[in-house]
């Protein structure tokens, strides 16, 4: 069952419970009506706390079967405001089902009432196309009325345009805070591997060069002294060319990000699982992220959690790419580390949101969402 058919399934759910409750508080409409009017006695005020927590009721309703997020809410006359004023698309949800159910009736009748009524081919034609007819038009009108049901709840406890502008204007001064400090721990991090890994190679090597000079005379030592250059050589270089790689893969745009993925892999010294179900390449600043993802969590792996295999898994559905990295040790990964942290800048910076699910003993679980609109 594809993910379209099961949004669609759970919003017929939504609004079968929508119109249930919907219906159950007609009658008590106008009780609700006289306690809002002033002043508000004891038994008033039992009534607005009992419309805010039907209020509830109905935004947990939308999260749960319309994908939309459970606002906080106003109480009182607001929370009234919203039940009083979604009377209506119940009512129209349940005339919608009732469409959809007398649409699939209608419909099969063209498999069935051809051997109930063979002589009446007209019949038979016209109740099973008006049924199709129907059919259609109710599975339509279930994603308009979930989605007026949407809008009803955001008029009433969603954020204003202002409020909105405002949330997104935070939002964004947080990310490129957070992009900043994420280059910075970036540049420290490369100053510290070129300290404490490259410059010590070639400090030894400069070191041993200058010990071959000084022993010239002595052809063995010498060339022994050379060969430990040599080595230190390419020592040097696979930590120079590790360094590269986290800073930028070359790969990546060269051949796109399975072959990156499939280097980091290669990297790794414990086997890394790739599964890659990405129809179509995603934006280049959206696989550099996910690369970078894959990366650090793979190294994080490594190093601190004793896991003797890592899995990896993208996923595409319509704009958003999720990237999954599991491993099998032993847990108790700290999503305030240094790592994570910067990850976690890294995909805010694209609107994109990284979890980290690693309770003690295992798995530890890196997923992150990023949008490729």
């Amino acid at each position: 069952m594809n993910e379209a058919l099961r949004r669609w399934l759970r919003a017929v759910a939504g609004l079968a419970e929508g119109g249930a409750t919907g219906l159950a508080v007609l009658p008590l409409t106008p009780l609700v009506a006289v306690s809002l009017l002033p002043p508000l006695p004891a038994w008033r005020r039992r009534v607005v706390a009992a419309a805010g927590r039907l209020a509830d009721l109905e935004r947990a309703r939308l999260a749960r079967f319309l994908g939309e997020p459970a606002p906080t809410g106003a109480p009182g006359p607001g929370a009234f405001g919203y039940v009083a004023a979604r009377l209506g698309p119940a009512v129209l949800g349940v005339l919608v089902l009732a469409a959809l159910l007398a649409g699939v009736v209608y419909s099969s009748m063209l498999l069935w009432l051809w051997f109930v009524a063979p002589d009446d081919p007209v019949t038979v034609l016209s109740s099973g196309v008006g049924g199709v007819l129907l059919l259609f038009l109710a599975v339509h009108g279930v994603l308009a009325v979930s989605a007026l049901e949407v809008q009803l709840a955001r008029r009433f406890f969603g954020p204003g345009t202002q409020q909105a502008m405002q949330r997104r204007i935070d939002e964004l001064a947080a990310s490129r805070a957070g992009v900043v400090e994420a280059v910075h721990d970036e540049r420290r991090r490369i100053e510290r591997d070129l300290h404490d890994g490259v410059q010590q190679r070639l400090v030894a090597l400069g070191m041993l060069l200058g010990r071959a000079r000084r022993h010239g005379a002595d052809a063995d030592h010498a060339d022994e002294l050379l060969a430990q250059a040599v080595a230190e050589t390419r020592l040097a270089l696979a930590e120079l060319r590790e360094v590269a790689w986290r800073v930028y893969p070359a790969v990546l745009d060269e051949a796109g990000l399975p072959a990156a993925l499939e280097s980091v892999a290669e990297r790794a010294p414990l086997p890394v699982v790739l599964a890659y179900a990405v129809p179509e390449p995603a934006p280049r600043a959206v696989e550099t992220v996910a690369y970078f993802v894959v990366s650090e969590a793979v190294t994080n792996a490594v190093k601190h959690s004793g896991a003797g295999r890592v899995t990896v898994r993208l996923e595409r559905d319509g704009d958003r790419l999720t990237v999954t990295v599991t491993d099998d040790g032993k847990g108790g990964a700290d999503p305030g580390g240094g790592g994570l942290t910067g990850l976690a800048r890294r995909v805010a910076a694209l609107d994109g949101v990284l979890g980290v699910a690693s309770p003690p003993g295992g798995p530890t679980t890196v997923r992150a969402e990023l949008p490729c609109g």
